[in-house]
């Protein structure tokens, strides 16, 4: 049997490393926005700004904490003192030589808790430092990510935009051969040639919207953009399944909410520490020194003493007092700004979530008009070549088509921001992108990672998450079905047996109609008619019949209808005329049987005159409209 020799299976084995090679290197591949969101978050000079202004708020507390422990001072004089006794001392004028060295220790034993409060107060401060540098990594990754977004938007609507010139050039090109042919017309000409002229505006415009997010991008993320810009990162994960779960989290993660939350402790803490200037300050000292005459005393060498020292300030012309006040004051205005970062990071949440959800929805529309309108372009093109259609539709249809991927192109990359909106309300976009915040692993304070707001949560802001009454696409959708079909009465032929006949036939054609079906009883009077009598009773002070419109069911706002009764009587019984005038009026059919009008009302009586939006919400009872609900906007 034959060997095979040893360096021919080493380098076979070196030439399946390198086969192997392209393939781990490509599954190396990093992801373009992560890498634009940690250039910026890294080179970002607000977010580097924030975490030294974190690191100097760490700082500053271990210089609060030095006041609890003892504070040791050398001292050393070296004097010459001159003095003059006239009391029988001879001489009466005398000098004397001091010098000494001397060791001071102070320790603290009370001041009213005022070290103990500063400290509380600097460590919340501390925190909100570093709540502020988490939110400005948040916002940096939202920004870059925005950037990203913008940049692949503009260079996806660039694309479309040669595309319809593209498209409109063939067309142009076409017809002109035919005008040069004689077989064509002039007019399309020039119609085919406006309408390049339009795509060539347009295509000039995304490339300037190009250059424009272009440059936003290298100010954000500090570079030139990849020449690929795939929308290939995961922001699906971690997303909220619902509104209220949006809110919540919210109300838990954002770091602006936790910042202003822990504001308020700190201005808790600076409260207390006013305290402590009502109460005294204890100290006690040990103090050891020696010399030549030490202290000015004649011959001394060495002393040694030990003591507890009090100082109470017990007057200080109300300053304290005002100190106090003052405090006060911040910490309801701290409070103010806990409500206020709530409420703001709710609402920016609560439409990041619906913006999420309504653009998913929109995307699967958009793709199908998008599908649509390229079969219709396409079936135009074959037409207008046999000559079934205009060249009119032709154009119509390649605008329709380039205006519809325009808006999927649109969603599509509105949606990548809207997650990374949502992720970022819950401060939670860094993580999803899988970044490192700058600085190190010592940044990263333990009671920052597990905070919670506890009893100081905001106080004026509602998690609830907001409910419209809109209706449902099978509403909406039944709507459609009962409006065709009246639609198809009306067009429907008289039928035979409402043409005049022989009294002969009557009776038979009588017993006929009986047996058939009665149709509903017909509407006595419109919607918009019984508006007009409504604004007419009122400008005639006609109050049996002002109240006439309004139903058994209607419920005023804030009042109940005895009262709201009595201040309508009372109007219309007021001396002079009253002058009702309603505009721009909008009819609205919320259900077969109720509708809803809006009108801009302008009324004027004896000294008073308002101009204000009203609704007004009829429903059908029986063969009539009545007024069920009113309000003013």
């Amino acid at each position: 049997m034959k060997h095979i020799n040893p360096h021919v299976v080493g380098l076979i084995a070196l030439a399946c490393h390198l086969a192997i090679m392209p393939a781990s290197a490509v599954a190396q591949v990093t992801d373009p926005l992560k890498d634009a969101a940690q250039r910026a978050i890294s080179t970002n000079p607000e977010v580097t700004a924030r975490l030294n202004a974190f690191r100097a708020a760490v700082d500053e507390v271990d210089v609060a904490r030095g006041g609890f422990l003892p504070r040791v001072d050398l001292s050393a004089e070296a004097s010459r003192t001159r003095d003059r006794i006239e009391n029988g001392r001879t001489p009466a004028s005398q000098s004397m030589n001091s010098t000494g060295i001397a060791l001071t220790a102070t320790q603290l034993l009370w001041d009213g808790m005022g070290t103990r409060s500063q400290v509380q107060r600097l460590d919340h401060a501390r925190l909100v430092r570093y709540f502020e540098f988490i939110e400005s990594s948040e916002q940096a990754a939202l920004e870059s990510t925005r950037a990203y977004a913008d940049v692949a938007r503009a260079r996806r609507m660039v694309k479309l935009a040669e595309d319809n010139y593209v498209q409109h050039r063939q067309v142009f090109d076409q017809i002109q051969s035919r005008v040069k042919a004689g077989v064509g017309r002039g007019v399309d000409l020039e119609q085919v040639g406006a309408r390049l002229a339009l795509a060539e505006s347009n295509l000039a415009t995304e490339s300037s919207n190009l250059h424009d997010v272009t440059e936003r991008y290298r100010r954000i993320v500090g570079t030139v953009p990849p020449s690929q810009l795939p929308l290939t990162a995961n922001l699906d994960r971690g997303l909220p399944a619902s509104a209220a779960t949006a809110l919540d989290q919210t109300a838990k993660r954002n770091a602006m909410v936790a910042a202003a939350v822990e504001n308020v402790r700190s201005a808790q803490s600076q409260s207390k520490e006013r305290d402590s200037a009502f109460q005294p300050r204890v100290e006690a000292r040990l103090r050891s020194g020696a010399g030549n005459n030490l202290d000015g005393v004649a011959d001394q060498k060495r002393e040694t003493s030990a003591g507890v020292f009090l100082n109470w300030n017990l007057y200080n012309g109300g300053s304290d007092q005002a100190r106090v006040r003052q405090y006060a004051n911040l910490l309801n205005q701290a409070g103010d700004a806990r409500d206020k970062a709530c409420r703001d990071a709710r609402q920016t949440s609560a439409i990041a979530y619906n913006d999420v959800r309504m653009l998913t929805e929109q995307i699967s529309y958009l793709d199908r008009n998008v599908l649509s309108s390229e079969k219709a372009r396409d079936a135009y093109r074959q037409q207008f070549d046999i000559g079934q259609r205009s060249l009119l539709d032709v154009l119509n249809a390649e605008n329709e088509l380039y205006a519809a991927r325009r808006a999927l192109t649109a969603a599509e990359h509105d949606l990548v921001v809207a997650k990374a909106r949502s992720h970022a309300a819950s401060s939670s976009l860094v993580a999803a992108l899988g970044l490192t915040r700058a600085g190190n692993a010592a940044d990263e304070p333990d009671d920052g990672r597990y905070w919670q707001a506890g009893d100081d949560a905001a106080q004026r802001c509602p998690l609830s998450a907001t409910e419209l009454a809109l209706l449902t696409k099978s509403d909406l959708d039944a709507r459609a079905r009962q409006d065709q079909g009246a639609t198809a009465s009306l067009a429907a032929p008289v039928p035979a047996s409402s043409i005049a006949v022989p009294a002969a036939n009557g009776a038979a054609l009588a017993a006929a109609a009986q047996k058939s079906p009665r149709p509903d009883p017909p509407i006595s009077s419109p919607v918009s008619q019984r508006l007009l009598d409504w604004v007419a009773a009122w400008s005639t002070k006609d109050v049996t019949r002002y109240v006439s419109f309004y139903d058994a069911s209607f419920k005023p706002a804030g009042v109940s209808r005895n009262t709201w009764f009595a201040n309508r009587t009372k109007l219309l019984k007021k001396d002079g005329p009253i002058e009702l005038k309603i505009s721009n009026v909008q009819r609205r059919s919320v259900s077969p049987t109720v509708v809803e009008t809006r009108f801009e009302q302008t009324y004027a009586s004896k000294g008073f005159k308002d101009k204000t939006q009203k609704v007004l919400t009829w429903k059908r009872v029986g063969t009539e409209w009545y007024i069920v609900k009113e309000s003013n906007r």
